[in-house]
């Protein structure tokens, strides 16, 4: 641990403001994706899931089809955005907070992306590529520099 006393002041966290700008974009990503998807709708969502299946598992049954078609109605759609912007406006809260070098977003943070580490080593080890291991290794950098903030604030 360094021996220099906490710096409060937000400039002085460039980790926590690369971190800050990450998280804002996946809040702004998410937030497209909740409004698309209600522009969107469930009829052309419908069509849309057909053809990923018709292209992607060409040897998907008619039932597996029939029981994801059933499920693409108004309600699931706004259910799904519904829980899209929440999860949105979580990461753009994170994002403030970690901009603003709050404690409680470096804790939301460190454990919201810990939370994940467990599904990368899973994907990891079903799927191994150059994209499971970056993404094992931006989370195990992120939790790291939202840890190291952690404790260096139990310093002061």
């Amino acid at each position: 641990m360094d021996d220099a006393a906490y710096n409060p002041d937000p400039k002085a966290h460039p980790g926590l403001h690369a971190i800050a700008l990450f998280e804002g974009a996946k809040g702004v990503l998410a937030l497209a994706f909740a409004g698309g998807l209600l522009a969107f709708g469930p009829d052309r969502l419908r069509e849309s899931v057909q053809a990923i299946v018709t292209r992607f598992i060409p040897d998907a049954g008619p039932g597996v089809v029939s029981q994801w078609m059933a499920r693409i109605n108004p309600e699931s759609v706004h259910v799904a955005a519904l829980i899209i912007a929440m999860y949105a406006g979580m990461r753009l809260l994170e994002a403030w907070g970690l901009w603003r070098a709050r404690a409680w977003a470096s804790w939301l943070g460190c454990i919201g992306s810990a939370a994940y580490l467990p599904l990368d080593v899973y994907a990891l080890y079903h799927h191994p590529g150059w994209h499971t291991w970056a993404l094992l290794v931006v989370n195990l950098v992120i939790v790291w520099v939202l840890w190291r903030d952690i404790r260096r604030r139990r310093s002061i």
